[in-house]
């Protein structure tokens, strides 16, 4: 069984505490946490053992569970790779382009395994999607979410907005072509709410609009493909695929049917298949075991963790941009 330790006690690596005490592949020696009465409390209440120091921790597991917080990532996930343990890290992978290049170069050296903690890829909602996707010409992404500052010490964009980065580069295989941008700053120091129009050099295009001031919370995907119309909720997790076909010979009288302009006739069926309920973060962290034990590819990589942050920054230059050019504009017409 491989010993796993935890570092970071916050809201999320409770949840990872938890998840991992009821997993039977691991065997969890404890946690780290920089705040003393933070790391106090959570022992007290999940009766864990905290650990003082974090090299401590680091050199009695086989298995780092990286859930701190962003800024510190790199430096946690150095230290565990240059002792030649495998790492699960949380989302985004590191704070900075360079810090990801450098957690590649580190990876490969310790040979060892690397799992971002992309949890969607794991929603019930996707799974049951995924065998459906099938090069898919336009995505409509809507992740809103009420406020919490918990999350503000990043844009929306590295928050929020990255989990459906990594749901489109997971379906849509080709480079990018070119970044559309436009986002506004409400209540923090960064981006609140961001829109982002990926084109991709095969004419994939993906729409994404993030926001972490809703008065409601939404987590969706509508997926336009040649053969199918799909919805992935990852909310409410439900998903629906819709198929337009041709109409050979009569019409279904009971089927729902378009008649185009051209004369021709299109029959549409609606399929949705079983959601099996699972705990994602549970199964991400399982997944994460077999491919250690298995000697296999974890199922999201230390390069899909980085390309999505590089599609991140992307989008944070690009804003960045018209920033300067809005700024210059005002500045001229003063």
């Amino acid at each position: 069984m491989l010993k796993i330790g935890v570092l970071g006690a916050g809201h999320l690596g409770k949840i990872h505490i938890n998840c991992i005490k009821q997993l039977d592949v691991y065997d969890l020696v404890g946690f780290y946490d920089q705040d003393e009465n933070t790391a106090r409390k959570v022992s007290d209440e999940l009766q864990i053992k905290c650990y003082k120091s974090l090299e401590e921790l680091v050199d009695l597991v086989d298995v780092v569970d990286i859930v701190t917080p962003t800024v510190s990532h790199f430096e946690c996930a150095s230290l565990a790779l240059k002792k030649g343990k495998h790492v699960f890290i949380e989302k985004p992978v590191v704070a900075t382009v360079e810090e990801a290049n450098r957690l590649i170069e580190l990876a490969d050296e310790a040979r060892v395994k690397v799992q971002v903690g992309h949890v969607e890829r794991f929603n019930p909602a996707y799974i049951a999607a995924r065998p459906y996707i099938d090069s898919p010409l336009f995505i409509e992404a809507h992740r809103l979410a009420l406020f919490n500052p918990r999350g503000t010490d990043v844009p929306v964009v590295l928050d929020l907005m990255v989990h459906d980065i990594d749901i489109v580069l997971d379906v849509i295989k080709s480079p990018i072509e070119s970044v559309h941008v436009s986002g506004v700053s409400i209540v923090s120091p960064t981006p609140d709410i961001t829109n982002a129009r990926i084109e991709f050099k095969n004419g994939s295009v993906a729409n994404l609009t993030a926001s972490r001031i809703s008065l409601k919370n939404m987590r969706k995907h509508r997926i336009f493909q040649k053969d199918a119309y799909i919805t992935v909720d990852f909310l409410e997790k439900k998903t629906d695929i819709v198929r337009i076909h041709d109409v050979d010979g009569d019409v279904d009288p009971f089927a729902m049917t378009l008649n185009l302009a051209d004369g021709s006739c299109k029959q549409i069926t609606i399929e949705q298949p079983e959601v099996i309920a699972i705990n994602a973060i549970m199964t991400e962290l399982e997944s994460f075991n077999k491919a250690i034990v298995n000697n296999t590819e974890p199922p999201v990589t230390i390069q899909d963790g980085v390309q999505a942050l590089k599609v991140c920054y992307m989008i944070l230059d690009e804003m960045s941009k018209n920033k300067q050019i809005i700024q210059k504009y005002s500045d001229e017409t003063i």
